[in-house]
């Protein structure tokens, strides 16, 4: 197992959506049941929290300051202020949500739109009635819809490749899109990945900057990295069960963090819920702030 570093001494009952804000020089991620926002200061270890009036399942940077989340019942924008609680201002809300469902998995694209998925919350009961948006200023209607557990966000370096999971048991796949950037219209949805065919379940992602795409292994403990062609060709093993997703980040975008979930079970010894930093030898792309492009 690579060498890596435990965030504080935090555990997160279901850790999610790590992305690293440049402007400020921090990582971001969520505790979703939790209701908490957190930020680390990798170079002071500066660690510090905020409580959110509903449950936060995705985060990015603003333009500006602040965060744009994906929650229970809409997108929100986020003022983190020296209070202990996240300001937020609801920016658009789908018809599609309700009682039972919330945004999951989310992160901007290479021109600074915001993506998001909805997904029922009772994951046992696998109803498909989840669906990606896009927000740009203006809600977009459905773009891919009949989802189970919406994950695994990423855009190639370029932008052209739009990646996509559901990490619900039923499906365990991953897809590749063609990308129109300056529309940003996904098309010609094809499986990159059949995650069956690999250790744990399709959670969150990130890309690096050759152009491969890192998934977290939900249930099996580890982080696969795939190449464009949809060839594994690396594995991290990480000391949870249940790792949820990684980003890269630090100065020189060669820091990975990694959020996890604590299971029902915990094995002997694992930090479950944990966040931690390792140093895998390879350099990451960030994701670009949010900023409108549409007039709300």
């Amino acid at each position: 197992m690579i060498a890596f570093e435990r965030v504080g001494d935090l555990v997160c009952a279901v850790g999610e959506s790590p992305t690293w804000n440049a402007c400020e020089g921090a990582f971001y991620w969520v505790d979703i049941p939790g209701r908490r926002i957190w930020r680390l200061d990798p170079s002071s270890g500066a660690l510090r929290s905020w409580e959110s009036h509903e449950m936060t399942a995705c985060v990015a940077a603003m333009e500006g300051g602040g965060l744009i989340a994906g929650m229970e019942s809409g997108i929100f924008s986020l003022a983190l202020g020296a209070g202990p609680r996240a300001e937020a201002t609801l920016l658009a809300a789908p018809d599609t949500l309700g009682p039972g469902k919330r945004f999951n998995d989310g992160r901007t694209d290479r021109q600074g739109r915001f993506w998001s998925g909805t997904m029922f919350m009772d994951m046992a009961a696998a109803q498909a009635v989840g669906q990606l948006y896009r927000y740009d200023g203006a809600l977009s209607e459905p773009v891919v819809s009949g989802l189970l557990t919406q994950n695994g966000l990423a855009w190639s370096p370029d932008g052209r490749t739009m990646y996509l999971s559901d990490s619900h048991p039923q499906s365990q796949l991953i897809w590749a899109f063609d990308f129109d950037t300056a529309t940003g219209m996904p098309s010609r949805q094809r499986v990159f990945v059949d995650m069956k065919q690999h250790p744990g379940r399709p959670d969150g992602a990130a890309m690096d900057a050759d152009g491969c795409y890192w998934i977290c292994g939900n249930d099996a403990g580890c982080i696969l990295r795939f190449t464009p062609e949809g060839k594994l060709d690396m594995r991290l093993d990480v000391p949870m069960t249940k790792p949820s997703m990684c980003a890269f980040g630090g100065d020189d975008l060669r820091t990975l963090l990694v959020t996890s979930i604590v299971p029902g079970q915990p094995q002997p010894g694992e930090l479950a819920g944990a966040v931690i930093t390792l140093r895998p030898g390879i350099q990451g792309v960030a994701d670009l702030p949010f900023r409108a492009l549409t007039a709300a």
